[in-house]
């Protein structure tokens, strides 16, 4: 208890650095740069906004906190984000203490954008230092800044850093030494910020841009030559679709070689218990509970950093923001504006960052459609789902010559969440009496190689996620599921496996009344109630299902050739169209509880979604019958 009392304290009297800057002008590369894998993620208290935190040591030995705060363009606050920032910074965070230096970071090739943030910061009086960040960039486009000018200027000390280069936060480093210890200052009040007017302090930005730089001739600026292909009208779109469809084909034919690794590791595993354990309650816990449900869901995990990885790349090289302009007139014609393509894409990789990142958009309509549509994205946690049915169903063959089936399929279910998504808003929108929409206005960051150093950070906490959720949530879960599966146990004289007769098994049979219409069986309405708690968990939970179905000796972790023998195709259909509605993940209904401030939404949302899911199932099924599958 001493120790952990000693370095709760050492880290409270750790001085706080607040990282602080426009979006896209490398701050959170610069706060990646300084701490390394010594970060943590939470939520700020009451919110789901969430909150960066790392530590690192100045060669002079000296321990720094540092926050990574969320950008804003203004301390003037228009969106939540923004009013963390500016909470924060003023120290008027509960349970948050007051930087005691702001770091504020700005795009060197944008000044006349970032110099605004800068000078209302300085007018709150805190102690702070600029970051002249991209400075490589800037040269390259014959932007010449005179550094020392500039600090002399501003009034606060600027030094020069390339956080995306090893060494780049070198010069950072030694000025926090040479600044250290801080003078002691007391900050202004908020309202300090509104003391100049937004015009006056654009003025006052462009006299300092004209004595502190100078622009020359552009030696380097390729993004307005890609630009013009990239945003074409013509050719933007149908990249884009190209991209999209590479990504998917990549998640099926890259992953099959880890996955088939750690299902062998699986399976030798699961033949060591066998061989050292006697049979009985322990043995069939490790093996059809623990193994044969984890284990079905952790075998999904390279698809799951193979997709993260694509989006982290084009996230990480500036081309995101294209996408949201491209698509800006589309999503237009549903009601929606292109600003809300970057809280759906990010709900490709989970709802719950998604719906927070639909913060951004200002106009509260356009907001709560983004929010409603948002889990029919199709989400990483339906992967493993979808690629468990794909494999199981779908043979591995090329088709037209060079494009895998399997991969062919992945993408039409992805495509199906889209045309939903995108009926749905259109809906609401509509019945909602949408107004005419708001013009698109959005910053295009310069074009750049993805960062190594950035995208292996954000693997790393991907891949954490995941196997904390694997670990806690699906693990305890599947606990309990073979709890329920295997008491209270076959009577004598049974005729049918003990799960039969257990108490998931009863569950199941009931349940079995009401999806029977659209082909599901009772081992899949089993599954189907801890999956409410997470989509992937529905993949574990046939897992041991489907082991304690088993009357022989062969171990249950190669799910997919059992479903492929027990299930029709009609049946497997139906569940994947069940699972491109189904709001099976009760985070999410959480998250928009919290976001709309209204249990209304999540009640709507869970209605709505259950209601598509189940025609969806009915219809697909029903044809599929017909068809003969």
């Amino acid at each position: 208890m001493g120790a952990a009392e000693s370095t709760a304290q050492r880290v409270a009297q750790q001085p706080i650095i607040a990282l602080l800057g426009n979006p896209n002008c490398g701050k959170t590369a610069l706060f990646n740069r300084l701490t390394g894998a010594r970060q943590k993620v939470a939520n700020y208290a009451g919110v789901t906004i969430e909150r960066k935190e790392g530590h690192f040591t100045s060669p002079e030995g000296r321990s720094f906190r540092v926050l990574d705060l969320p950008g804003a363009y203004s301390l003037s606050a228009h969106t939540p984000d923004e009013e963390i920032t500016r909470d924060v910074v003023a120290g008027l965070r509960e349970g948050e203490r007051s930087p005691d230096l702001v770091v504020s970071v700005v795009d060197a090739t944008n000044l006349r954008l970032n110099l605004r943030l800068v000078l209302e910061i300085k007018r709150l009086g805190l102690p702070m230092l600029v970051c002249l960040n991209m400075v490589d960039v800037a040269k390259k486009r014959g932007i010449v800044i005179d550094t020392a000018r500039l600090s002399q200027e501003l009034g606060i000390p600027v030094v020069e850093t390339v956080a995306v280069q090893s060494g780049g936060e070198k010069a950072l480093l030694q000025s926090l030494d040479a600044m250290w210890p801080l003078y002691e200052s007391k900050p202004n009040a908020l309202s300090a910020i509104d003391t100049v007017s937004v015009e006056e302090t654009q003025r006052e930005v462009r006299r300092i841009l004209s004595v502190a730089a100078s622009y020359g001739e552009d030696r380097g600026n390729l993004t307005e030559k890609i630009d013009h292909i990239v945003l074409h009208p013509l050719v933007g779109p149908v990249i884009l679709a190209v991209l999209m469809f590479l990504v998917f084909q990549a998640v099926f034919t890259w992953a099959e070689i880890p996955k088939d690794w750690i299902l062998a590791g699986i399976d030798m595993l699961g033949g060591v218990v066998k061989a050292h354990m006697a049979d009985g309650a322990l043995r069939s816990l490790l093996v059809d509970g623990i193994l044969g449900g984890v284990g079905s869901v952790l075998v999904f995990l390279p698809q799951i950093l193979i997709l993260f990885f694509f989006i982290l790349a084009l996230e990480d090289c500036g081309y995101l923001p294209r996408a949201a302009f491209l698509l800006d007139r589309l999503m237009g014609g549903v009601g929606l504006s292109g600003r809300a393509f970057i809280p759906l894409l990010s709900s490709f990789a989970c709802a719950i960052p998604g719906i927070m990142a639909a913060r951004t958009i200002q106009n509260p309509r356009d907001r709560l459609v983004t929010i409603m549509i948002a889990p029919l994205m199709t989400c990483s946690a339906r992967l493993p789902v979808y690629s468990l049915i794909i494999a199981a169903f779908i043979p591995e063959r090329e088709v037209w010559g060079a494009m895998s089936l399997q991969g062919l399929v992945l993408f039409v279910l992805y495509f199906a969440g889209i045309l939903s998504a995108m009926a749905v808003a259109y809906f609401m929108k509509r019945t909602m009496g949408a107004k005419r929409n708001q013009p698109l206005m959005l910053e295009l960051p310069a074009y750049h190689w993805p960062h190594l150093n950035n995208l292996a950070i954000g693997l790393w906490e991907r891949g954490k996620i995941f196997m904390t959720r694997v670990g806690t949530i699906i693990l305890t879960l599947m606990v309990l599921l073979w709890a329920l599966s295997s008491f209270p146990g076959a009577p004598e004289g049974a005729t049918h496996p003990p799960i039969w007769y257990s108490f998931a098994g009863i569950l199941g049979r009931g349940l079995e009344y009401i999806f029977a219409p659209i082909g599901f069986t009772w081992q899949i309405c089993i599954a189907l109630v801890p999956g409410l708690a997470a989509r992937e968990v529905a993949v574990g939970a046939l897992g041991t299902v489907y082991a304690l179905s088993q009357t022989g000796d062969e171990l249950a972790t190669s799910l997919t050739p059992v479903i492929a023998q027990s299930w029709p195709m009609a049946t497997a259909l139906s569940l994947m169209a069940w699972y491109v509605f189904a709001p099976q993940c009760m985070s999410t209904l959480s998250v928009v509880r919290r976001e709309t401030n209204s249990l209304r939404y999540p009640l709507l949302m869970a209605g709505y979604m259950f209601a598509l899911a189940y025609t969806a199932s009915f219809i697909t099924y029903r044809v599929a019958l017909a068809l003969g599958a």
